[in-house]
């Protein structure tokens, strides 16, 4: 995957455009290593709504509970259900390992392009 055709948020998710229209979401090597070890994530269930900068899921790793916010308004199309049993792929894998799938997105909040998001994450340590 390249990476620089995603797009970013400051809360550290990463958005890609499908081929069927729909977007995929999930989080960033930056925030999986601030992290840590993931032990469980809680996603949506398909059919539900989701808004534009409110949490959709949240993921729990050795340190602490972290809400996942949503970049879109819309509907979520598919959940990766392999997470359920397996949320260290996120570790592993950050930009394979895609939480949700939303369709019908409407409203979004703004993303940032790879070179942004960058320069974003070097300004904030």
């Amino acid at each position: 995957m390249d990476l620089k055709e995603l797009k970013y948020t400051k809360s550290h998710e990463w958005v890609k455009e499908t081929d069927d229209g729909c977007l995929e979401i999930g989080l960033t090597d930056y925030a999986q290593k601030q992290l840590g070890d993931l032990v469980f994530v809680n996603l949506p269930m398909e059919g539900d709504e989701v808004a534009a900068g409110e949490p959709f899921a949240d993921v729990e790793s050795v340190k602490a509970v972290s809400d996942v916010y949503s970049p879109v308004t819309g509907v979520v199309d598919a959940v990766n259900e392999e997470l359920l049993d397996a949320p260290e792929l996120i570790n592993e894998s950050p930009y394979e390992a895609w939480l949700i799938r939303v369709k019908d997105a409407g409203e979004r909040e703004e993303l940032m392009t790879a070179k942004e998001y960058e320069d974003f994450v070097e300004n904030e340590g």
